[in-house]
């Protein structure tokens, strides 16, 4: 009984210092301190395959464009499992960004950004004011969805992530990527209620250039994220534009 009252109190502690954090930056925002983004969002509409902002195809280099039909063929004949909708492991970026099911954005605990996604229960956790770890630092312990850190430049929340590991694709058709990817998204907040995600893209290794991406959401702060579990049936997703019923 005695432990139990003592995980009780540090309960009730932690949602004190929980709530206490969102005060904060609520207070902060009221101030024009700390832009307030945070919210639950679902995205406008979804693609499959990444839709780069100059229009164009990816800029794959020769032996980007070998792994991406590697990928696709492999993918096509069951070779290639693709883990994320399998086995429900973290998406990476900047596939977690197209995917659609809601996330929520918490602005909380005091010096952090974190990002709930329903979608295999991912969360992303963005260090503010802080500088990107070294490479030497990274290397060892490489993410799915890689590390953060962010910024606010304006209006504009600005997040670095760097430090993935190679076992994601940049999005469902298996376009492929290596442990030099990196990637810069400015989310800020648009017309309409809406939620403005640029994410740009770097990786030497596949890539001939840098190039970007933009998704778009609507805040939907009605929604309350589900569970989610790899097999069993989830949120009817299918009003979303470009997500296709099963055939």
């Amino acid at each position: 009984m005695k432990e139990l009252r003592v995980s009780a109190r540090a309960g009730t502690a932690l949602a004190a210092l929980f709530a206490a954090s969102l005060l904060s930056v609520s207070a902060a925002s009221a101030a024009g301190d700390v832009p307030d983004i945070s919210g639950t969002y679902w995205i406008t509409e979804y693609n499959a395959k990444l839709q780069l902002t100059d229009g164009g195809p990816l800029p794959l280099n020769d032996a980007g464009r070998a792994a991406y039909a590697k990928n696709v063929a492999g993918l096509n004949d069951g070779s290639i499992t693709d883990a994320a909708r399998k086995y429900c492991v973290p998406d990476g970026i900047p596939r977690v960004l197209a995917n659609p099911y809601p996330f929520e954005i918490i602005q909380a605990p005091p010096g952090q950004t974190t990002i709930v996604y329903e979608l295999n229960h991912q969360i992303r956790v963005i260090a503010m004011d802080k500088p990107m770890p070294s490479d030497m630092e990274l290397l060892p312990f490489p993410f799915y969805n890689g590390h953060s850190v962010g910024h606010f430049e304006g209006d504009t929340l600005v997040v670095e992530s760097a430090g993935f590991n190679e076992k994601t694709f940049l999005d469902a058709t298996g376009a492929p990527h290596t442990d030099q990817l990196r990637t810069v998204e400015r989310i800020r907040k648009i017309a309409g209620n809406q939620l403005e995600d640029v994410a740009t893209i770097t990786d030497p290794m596949y890539y001939t250039r840098p190039f970007s991406v933009r998704f778009v959401y609507n805040q939907r702060n009605d929604l309350r994220l589900e569970d989610y579990v790899c097999g069993e049936q989830h949120r009817d997703i299918y009003s979303i534009p470009g997500v296709r019923r099963p055939q």
